[in-house]
């Protein structure tokens, strides 16, 4: 298909020429073939999980004698190993510390943009997965500035190095006054030592200025993939330096092959050997935890290791066992990876990473997130990086090869974890060997009693509000708490992004049409243990918590939010937890609103999503401010 077939929304193409090269429009036309092969297997997730709900089924492991579809390899070839892995690559050997986050910022201009890329960079981090997902902002062209941030400092432009010689500066000023001494020596020599990743949009979403040569919305997949790695490789290459893609939301080990096969045409068309572009897959989703080995198998010399998410993997089990009115989350802080079903879920990837394939390959197992930042008290400081250090600590004594933190000024306060042990990785640490049997499965929905209190109620919603309205203002990654603490430096803000925005409004889905039993006595509402969190409780503080947020000052909302996204978000947040039919994805009635600031066309849009969602199961995922018939 020519490139020419593609719909490029208004004058991007033009705008963004350096991004929209021939050669990525290119690949985009030879990738474009496989987008209605997306849009099949995303309709085959929401038919399995209706036909969950309907028939009130767990998700099980795979049949063994079967076969991977997309693929020849059977499952249980799969579970023992009997595939073709990948080498890992030098510069993927030692991933300690990977940092995240997005390479751009919201309306601003390139050279404050790329301070992100800086920041990440000069970090000391072993590697920084840049997001094109989860906390990337999607408002106006965001997507296409985070390319060309990355294209600009992977390639050393002036602009970057500019910026990274004023923000080596800056990080050293801090570092002295926090650790009292210099992080960065050689600024130069510090922006080689990070291995550049890059997370692409997930098969579930569409992007928001490329439409196919039918009109249909092109998956946010293909775009990322190709930009990026056409933009990229051949200076990636040339620095000696691998091209690292992590896969988000990957639920089965179909959904793995797709991937593998955009992966494979993509190395064909430019020429290079098949499994040049490695990818971690970033398990948080339930079903992928029954599919393991199958995902590996299915990504065969592309893959290199697993991520354990915690916040979408939580999501992941609600949305999945949403049916089961007796399967009732905690309150989500009680929920961390040694909570029930999450210590489980880490035990099997561990197992399934340090299962050689048929050459003894293993492959890696990067630890969760780390949301705290050193920003505070003296006393909350010291309180949470405790805290960080203790979770690194046991992430590494589990078997993990490194971990994740979401902002540079944690890198160096964790990484002391994996130095003290030394090794590069924890790759073949003996682990006993998957099995498959009813219990295995029954553990993976294991819940354990923890509280469940209108305090943990009134965060929920405090910060899944604030999350929906930075998320409308283009933070898809922004440092939040609930509001009753604005102002308390003693309790620390954490970095939030789409994924805990995600399992908040899921976690109140499930405690309003679940009848969920409260733990403790509220003498503030009168609440008493054994009370139900009933939809009536749930609306009063929903306007308790909403009034607080008016009431904040600029610092903790934006001023100029107040009566533009963040009434969208309360509206969104509403209709949401009060919905009979759970809807699969938050995002997506926060996608729809992207650049919208008008609440009156907001409702019109969410109607419009629960409707269709509501009569046969159809997500709306295109842009709307983007019609098929535009040039």
């Amino acid at each position: 298909m020519p490139s020419t077939d593609l719909i490029i929304r208004n004058d991007l193409k033009n705008v963004y020429s350096d991004i929209y090269t021939p050669e990525a429009l290119e690949a985009l036309a030879v990738l474009s073939r496989f987008n209605s092969t997306i849009k099949e297997v995303m309709d085959a997730r929401i038919r399995r999980r209706q036909k969950r709900h309907n028939m009130k089924q767990w998700i099980d492991f795979p049949d063994a004698a079967s076969v991977i579809p997309r693929t020849d390899i059977k499952v249980e070839d799969a579970r023992i190993g009997a595939f073709e892995g990948a080498e890992i690559p030098h510069d993927l050997q030692r991933q300690w510390i990977q940092g995240t986050g997005p390479a751009a910022r919201p309306n601003a201009p390139t050279e404050t943009s790329i301070r992100n890329v800086a920041y990440a960079l000069l970090s000391g981090a072993d590697g920084w997965m840049f997001d094109g997902e989860d906390a990337l902002g999607q408002i106006t062209a965001m997507s296409l500035d985070n390319q060309r941030n990355l294209k600009l400092a992977i390639r050393r432009d002036p602009v970057f190095l500019k910026v990274a010689e004023q923000v080596a500066g800056e990080m050293n000023r801090w570092a002295m006054s926090f650790f009292g001494r210099n992080i960065i020596s050689n600024w130069k020599k510090q922006l080689d030592f990070t291995t550049v990743i890059y997370r692409a949009r997930g098969l579930h979403l569409d992007d928001r200025h490329i439409r196919d040569h039918e009109g249909n919305g092109l998956a946010a997949s293909i775009a990322d993939l190709a930009l990026y790695v056409v933009n990229n490789y051949k200076t990636l290459h040339d620095a000696g330096s691998s091209v690292v893609l992590y896969l988000p939301k990957i639920q089965t080990a179909e959904e793995a092959a797709v991937w593998n096969q955009m992966l494979t045409p993509l190395e064909q068309h430019l020429g290079l050997e098949e499994g040049t572009i490695k990818t971690y897959v970033l398990i948080e989703q339930l079903e992928a935890t029954f599919q393991l080995m199958e995902i590996r198998a299915a990504l065969g010399k592309h893959f290199v290791g697993f991520n354990t998410g915690r916040w979408d993997y939580i999501n992941s089990v609600a949305d999945a066992v949403a049916w089961d009115e007796s399967f009732i989350h905690p309150n989500i802080e009680a929920i961390t990876m040694t909570y029930g079903y999450m210590r489980i879920y880490e035990d099997r990837v561990r197992r399934a990473v340090n299962t050689p394939d048929r050459n003894g390959r293993h492959v890696l197992w990067q630890g969760g997130m780390e949301p705290n930042i050193p920003v505070g008290s003296p006393e909350g400081v010291e309180s949470g990086m405790k805290k960080a250090i203790a979770g690194a600590e046991r992430e590494q004594r589990e078997g993990a090869a490194g971990k994740w933190v979401s902002h540079w000024k944690m890198v160096h306060i964790i990484r002391p974890a994996w130095e003290k042990a030394g090794e590069n990785n924890q790759m073949g640490r003996s682990f006993p060997p998957l099995t498959y049997t009813k219990k295995d499965a029954e553990d993976l929905h294991l819940l354990e009693p923890a509280p469940r209190t209108i305090r943990g109620a009134r965060n929920l919603i405090s910060v899944g509000i604030q999350y929906g309205n930075a998320f409308g203002q283009g933070f898809q990654a922004a440092a939040l708490k609930p509001a009753d603490f604005f102002g308390n430096d003693d309790v620390l803000y954490l970095m939030e992004d789409m994924a805990t925005g995600e399992i908040r409004l899921s976690i109140l889905w499930e405690w309003v049409h679940k009848g969920a039993k409260l733990t403790e006595d509220d003498p503030e509402t009168g609440i008493q243990k054994g009370d139900f969190f009933t939809a009536e409780l749930f609306a009063r503080l929903l306007d308790e918590e909403y009034k607080q947020l008016l009431k904040a000052g600029n610092k903790d909302v934006h001023d100029d939010s107040k009566e533009t996204t963040l009434p969208i978000s309360l509206e969104i947040t509403r209709k949401y937890v009060l919905s009979e039919v759970k809807p699969p994805w938050y995002i997506d009635l926060l996608n729809i609103n992207l650049n919208n600031h008008k609440l009156d066309e907001a409702k019109k849009r969410i109607s419009l999503y629960m409707e269709s969602f509501h009569k046969n199961g159809s997500r709306i995922t295109e842009n709307l401010d983007f019609p098929a018939h535009q040039t």
